[in-house]
């Protein structure tokens, strides 16, 4: 590939843990910008004396890691020399990487009308739609925010040209970022790595392109681009506030790190934003007080995976509290992964066409996990808009910035850049409902998740894509050895990610309504023994009509106790039970890690014709219960239902259980639901005169759903 500023190579250096010239010239956590520099100097020199070369220092990667160039010699041949000196572990070519572009929020449904050459597409943000017969890879972003639309908890990190704070849709939105481009002329901004993250814009002329002198020399000439204020609305816009477009994940935190400027930026300085943004110390720059969860990185370059992107990615996911690394895979048009999107340990992101097949740009191979869309155009005459591209937020500057915008059907914006923030925005979903999860669970979700590429609705002319080798492979029907496990599903993966938190009862001072929603016993004695917060656990017994009593304030569990009064003595809260805690003081018990009870295991039997019940089939009259499979109580009401329920009419529920109730113990009020009333009409109106909780408004994932902890009443007829 073509270097900018021909003449100066540029490797990467890593010394040895055990190198003398690492510790003779240790970079401190602590240091300044100042004394950071002279310490690379000092080890660039060191190396100079050695190999006779006239080197100079770059910046630092790490405290073992850090930039030295040469003149009058290829990069090539500077790292095969620097590698040979027994301090280094290895010494690599600094490449160039580039992004990869190509040439209630109004925007999610439909573009703005098509005028002359401005406006559209038609179809809006279609790519985060549920997916149709028309719009076949639709991520169904929708049914993912009916569980959650992220957590402040969580901060995805875009590595990119930067941004452009003051657009509508990012204001307010951003956490201070950093500039980590260290090269002045690439920076075009002024100065090298500050703590100004904003995109001063990376437009080359064409001057600059042919001037062999030029820092720019064979970079192509183009407009600036805007490439990081794109990627990172498609995280995360601010969404339904009837303004602009929506974002993936609207309520994590973005966290913006510049890490390319005209002509793309160095692996040197990306590498150093990886880290920093994961919270790594990076010397010379001011630790990161918001460490990210995910990473977007939407660039890359032709070549292998280079070991100092290995070693990055190590400490990225191998660190408690690990970033998920998610890389569009590039877009050389069917040819192999590009780097660092080919390196172990990340989430490499291909992209396909509406219809689900490979859209012609997009790279392809073994290290695809998964495919989003990409945006393609179906143009149906010559000047007509775009019809499918990936609509996102930007600046109409040509140079510098001039005004917010977005991209529309005729300035549009298409690539596999477009499809990896689709991908990191889910996961910051997934991660917002489950932050235990590490990169290797996520990753393994998003696969299982998946949902199949189409074998059908192409031209005939398309085929399967093959493996890639030297020849362009355009649209072709993706398979899971080319194009990754399958088309992104956003609802399905955070789905998964709910379904795989830790769950825990969250108890408050005074009466606890709580219920075993999986599929494991509870050892009251073991799990209730403190006294200092316990004051006695209670279940109903249906079968007697009568009530199983424990305290820890006694030796024997409040055996004798339970007996005198004409209770059970209570022992063991079995799944699918619920039951009643007192608590002394506020505190949290894990759920046992089990598969959840389904609400369909409570079926009643039936004697006439003779049908068995559920695993926990429900009794006449009152029954304490708990679910897991997080229904609301008309869907709890549904799955009950037996050979002699009554399908209900259309707009109503059906009446399989009288009442079913939920105690809030932060208010002290009930939750309640019946199907009559809810068929008459009545139900708001009975909930008001009793002062009733609404179950619509109950907490949970999504809202209004009995999760696997809440306890709740059932009267069945």
């Amino acid at each position: 590939m073509a270097f900018a500023g021909g003449d100066k190579a540029r490797v990467i250096v890593k010394f040895k843990q055990e190198s003398f010239l690492v510790r003779k010239h240790a970079l401190a956590a602590t240091a300044g910008t100042a004394e950071t520099f002279t310490m690379l100097a000092a080890r660039a020199n060191s190396l100079a004396g050695r190999t006779g070369l006239t080197l100079a220092a770059g910046r630092a990667l790490h405290a073992h890691a850090q930039v030295v160039t040469a003149r009058g010699i290829s990069a090539a041949d500077l790292a095969a020399r620097l590698a040979q000196e027994p301090d280094v572990e290895y010494a690599v070519i600094d490449y160039r990487r580039r992004h990869f572009a190509l040439p209630a929020d109004p925007l999610y449904a439909q573009g703005p009308p098509v005028t002359g050459s401005t406006g559209g597409p038609v179809a809006g943000q279609w790519y985060l739609h549920a997916p149709s017969a028309t719009l076949v890879s639709g991520i169904n972003a929708a049914g993912a925010w009916d569980l959650t639309t992220g957590s402040a908890d969580i901060v995805v990190a875009v590595l990119d040209t930067g941004v452009r704070p003051e657009h509508p849709d990012l204001n307010g939105r951003l956490l201070p970022g950093y500039n980590m481009v260290s090269d002045i002329a690439t920076g075009n901004d002024g100065g090298g790595r500050d703590a100004d993250a904003s995109d001063p814009g990376d437009w080359v002329t064409a001057t600059e392109s042919n001037d062999p002198s030029s820092p720019f020399y064979q970079c192509d000439a183009s407009d600036s681009s805007w490439h990081g204020t794109m990627t990172t609305s498609l995280v995360g816009a601010a969404s339904n506030n009837a303004v602009g477009m929506a974002g993936v994940a609207w309520g994590v935190r973005l966290l913006p790190v510049r890490v390319l400027g005209k002509c793309g930026g160095y692996d040197s300085d990306i590498i150093a934003g990886m880290q920093w943004a994961a919270g790594l110390p990076v010397p010379g720059v001011p630790l990161n007080p918001s460490p990210a969860r995910v990473i977007n990185m939407s660039l890359g370059s032709t070549e292998p995976c280079p070991q100092s992107y290995i070693d990055a990615i190590n400490s990225i996911t191998g660190k408690q509290n690990p970033a998920v690394i998610v890389i569009s895979a590039g877009n050389t048009s069917g040819l192999a992964v590009t780097a660092p999107a080919n390196c172990p340990g990340v989430i490499a992101v291909a992209g396909v066409r509406h219809i689900g097949t490979k859209v012609g740009f997009s790279d392809i191979g073994p290290e695809i996990s998964i495919s989003a869309p990409g945006g393609n155009c179906v143009d149906t005459a010559a000047g007509a808009a775009c019809l499918y591209p990936i609509l996102a937020a930007t600046n109409t500057g040509l140079t510098v910035p001039v005004a917010s915008g977005y991209t529309d059907g005729f300035n549009y914006s298409i690539g596999t850049s477009f499809a990896a923030p689709l991908v990191a925005g889910t996961v910051a979903l997934m991660m917002s409902v489950n932050p235990t999860l590490t990169p290797a669970q996520v990753k393994d979700m998003l696969v299982k998740s998946a949902r199949a590429f189409p074998t059908s609705g192409a031209a005939a002319t398309v085929r399967n894509c093959r493996a890639p080798g030297s020849r362009e492979q355009l649209e072709c029907y993706c398979t899971t050895s080319t194009c990754g496990a399958g088309m992104l599903d956003a609802a399905a993966a955070v789905d998964s990610a709910v379904q795989s938190a830790p769950a825990a009862f969250a108890f408050v001072r005074g009466w606890n309504l709580v219920g075993n929603g999986v599929e494991a016993p509870i050892t009251v004695a073991g799990t209730f023994n403190d006294s200092s917060k316990v004051a006695s656990v209670w279940k109903w017994l249906p079968g007697s009509s009568n009530w199983a009593f424990y305290t820890p304030a006694h030796t024997d569990g409040g055996a004798a106790y339970a007996d005198s009064k004409g209770y059970s003595s209570l022992a063991v809260i079995n799944a699918g039970e619920g039951f009643w805690v007192n608590a002394a003081t506020a505190f949290s018990v894990p759920l046992p890690s089990a598969s959840a009870v389904q609400s369909s295991s409570f079926k009643p039997a039936v004697s006439s014709p003779a049908t068995p019940g559920g695993t926990h089939a429900l009794p006449s009259g009152w029954s304490l219960i708990g679910s897991g499979d997080r229904p609301t109580p008309a869907q709890f009401d549904a799955a009950i239902a037996n050979a002699n329920s009554a399908p209900p009419v259309a707009g109503q529920v059906y009446s399989n259980l009288t009442t079913l109730w939920a105690w809030d113990a932060t208010a002290q009020k009930w939750y309640f639901w019946a199907p009559s009333l809810v068929n008459s009409g009545g139900l708001t109106s009975y909930l008001g005169s009793r002062n009733y909780l609404d179950f619509s408004t109950l907490p949970g994932t999504p809202a209004g759903t009995l999760s696997s902890t809440t306890g709740f009443w059932v009267n069945m007829p």
